[in-house]
């Protein structure tokens, strides 16, 4: 004779129930046991929130919490056809020494810095950004931190800051590691747009000094200074005139604002980051095949660290030219008739300037950039 079905148990303390808590094991598993801590995210936010607030725009709609950042398309109309910009990136493997340092405020500005300071060279106004934050534990005040910088460097580039993501990945990165990374939006009036095709034979190539390392060639460094040659971040190193973490955490410098004012009020006819690549590679990407620009080394020195890397790592100039910005952190291709407006309008953003080189026709047709000659002190 069949025998009635036996009804599933209702009982929570059996792993057979289907409302049970416990698993096949016995015992019950939560989100916080997987090494994600909801209530630390949570306060990370609360703990940012101040910062936030002040990279705001007008156009900012809202604030922290909604699922999207909002900003006002209207003020686009005053433009006659705007063009919108775009810019990704993040900030390499310095976060790696800001770990080590256990410092982390600064490391907003080396992202802010390479994702806005693409926008402007060719002539638009970075709008709004967002950031990413990737962590293997929310430490909520180490999370604020990392925000503060980003927030203080968006008030600096004159950009809002209209949302982020803070990911809790356990597993896949240590509890105190962490990577960050933003996208930036911005604007440029077609007819206004700078580039390649307004630059000039007998246009004039102006310098940027760059305020350190900034945020490219990270793995280069710490393979000669920490692996190689075994230095300490604490080490003091008379050349730097501080010790070498404290060097090499340096932020990178911020040009948005200035290059915006030199595009509004001087010739200018291209303008190039100098990031990863050097500076010949990246100003070659600007420069029309047509054209070559011969960029003068004995118009300055590099500041002390780029000599330290090279003579203790053994670092080839063309090595290390290729792979650090050599203290020229952006570059303004512009009309010889606007370099002493262009000068003072740089020193008046307390930026360093100078006449590196200039343009003329190249006969290889390649957009050859050539950096001859030395640096008086090396």
């Amino acid at each position: 004779m069949a025998q009635p079905p036996v009804a599933p148990s209702t009982d929570p303390t059996d792993p057979s129930s289907p409302g049970s808590s416990l698993g096949s094991d016995g015992t019950s598993t939560s989100y916080a046991d997987a090494g994600v801590n909801i209530e630390a995210a949570d306060t990370a936010i609360e703990l940012m929130k101040v910062w936030v607030d002040k990279a705001r725009r007008p156009e900012m709609i809202g604030g922290l919490g909604g699922f999207a950042g909002l900003f006002d398309a209207s003020a686009l109309t005053r433009y006659t056809r705007p063009l919108l910009a775009t810019s990704t990136d993040g900030v390499g493997t310095k976060v790696a020494i800001a770990q080590a340092m256990d410092v982390h405020d600064t490391i907003g500005f080396d992202l802010v810095g390479m994702v806005v300071d693409d926008l402007v060279v060719c002539g638009a106004e970075p709008l709004f950004m967002t950031d990413y934050i990737a962590t293997g534990r929310v430490v909520p005040e180490r999370i604020a931190a990392i925000v503060k910088g980003i927030a203080e460097a968006c008030l600096e580039a004159g950009c809002a800051l209209i949302g982020g993501e803070t990911a809790e990945h356990p597993g896949l990165l240590a509890p105190d590691e962490y990577d960050v990374a933003g996208a930036t939006t911005g604007v440029v009036e077609a007819d206004k747009l700078l580039g390649p095709g307004r630059v000039r034979p007998g246009d004039a190539v102006i310098a940027m000094a760059a305020s350190g390392l900034h945020s490219n060639g990270y793995s280069l460094v710490r393979h000669v200074l920490l692996e190689k040659a075994g230095w300490a971040l604490d080490r003091e190193v008379p050349e730097l005139g501080r010790t070498l973490g404290e060097e090499l955490l340096e932020p990178t410098r911020i040009y948005a604002k200035a290059c915006l004012a030199l595009a509004a009020s001087t010739e200018v006819h291209a303008m190039s980051h100098v990031t990863g690549g050097g500076l010949a590679a990246n100003l070659a990407r600007v420069m029309p095949a047509e054209l070559r620009a011969t960029l003068e080394r004995g118009t300055w020195n590099p500041a002390p660290i780029f000599d330290v890397v090279r003579q203790v790592g053994g670092v080839s100039q063309p090595d290390l030219e290729a792979t650090l910005n050599c203290g020229v952190g952006m570059v303004a291709v512009t009309d010889p008739a606007s370099i002493d407006a262009s000068l003072s309008l740089l020193d008046g953003f307390g930026i360093r300037a100078w006449v590196v080189g200039e343009v003329d026709v190249d006969p290889d047709q390649d957009a050859t950039v050539r950096l001859v000659g030395q640096h008086p002190d090396w």
